[in-house]
């Protein structure tokens, strides 16, 4: 990890030129501990599970470092700055080669003891808004959650093909389905004013891409308990979402 850390160091300062670093900010994928030091879980950087994270960035660029999940900076900056701007409470989800999302409240993340995690959410496809549902349980016999269900990897898994390659429109029916009822729990249990949907899967550029009318009727179908749904819109800010999100950290501060 310190190779790794180092060279992200180099490459800030390289980038800045002639200006200083007073403070970075940035995200990851991957649960971090509850004082945002150390990774505790991650799907592709095994090797810094465990490390002093933080501390090593802290020691490469000499400043403080803020860290936060990589669909919670994202988030922030579209609380910010994209298609969450002018709402209290903003949910955002990100569906692409995994699933993520946070909550942001006030236009600050808001506190959790590990961070959000929706895309593992267990759910039921035997349901009444995906009836022809061919998925029964996931490779390992257990009960599949979200991200097994409809994220790429779960796609390319199930079909062999790239999201973006994927033309058969009853997979994207069963994936607008399995979004709804992800989608229902996380309303349910966040109550925003806004669900920000983000990444490939939603707002890709080289192919089909999942329908927001069709996750929003289903939605309509699924969801009883509230007299309104929250607005659903598609993020703004694409890769520089992140960005976005670890400038408006950064002026938060610690």
């Amino acid at each position: 990890m310190e190779a790794d850390t180092k060279r992200i160091a180099e490459a800030a300062n390289t980038l800045v030129g002639d200006h200083s670093i007073t403070a970075a900010a940035g995200g990851i994928a991957g649960v971090l501990d509850s004082k945002h030091r150390t990774l505790l879980r991650s799907p592709n950087k095994t090797e810094w599970i465990g490390k002093p994270l933080a501390e090593h960035l802290e020691k490469g660029l000499g400043v403080p470092v803020l860290l936060e999940n990589d669909s919670d900076m994202a988030g922030l900056g579209e609380a910010h700055k994209g298609a969450g701007q002018g709402y209290e409470i903003v949910v955002y989800v990100t569906v692409s080669t995994g699933i993520g999302g946070g909550r942001i409240v006030g236009g600050m993340i808001d506190a959790a003891r590990f961070g959000f995690e929706p895309g593992h959410q267990v759910i039921n496809p035997h349901c009444r808004v995906c009836p022809d549902c061919p998925v029964h349980n996931t490779e390992s016999g257990n009960c599949p959650d979200l991200e097994g269900l409809a994220s790429g990897t779960a796609v390319e898994r199930r079909t062999g093909r790239k999201p973006y390659e994927v033309t058969d429109q009853d997979e994207w029916h069963r994936i607008a389905c399995w979004l709804a009822l992800g989608l229902n729990n996380t309303i349910v249990h966040w109550s925003p004013d806004v669900v920000v949907l983000g990444g490939s899967m939603v707002c890709g550029t080289r192919g089909s891409v999942v329908s927001l009318d069709e996750i929003n009727r289903h939605l309509h179908e699924l969801l009883g308990i509230f007299p309104t749904l929250p607005d659903m819109r598609r993020a703004q800010l694409g890769d520089f979402g992140g960005l976005y999100g670890a400038m408006a950290r950064l002026r938060q501060g610690q």
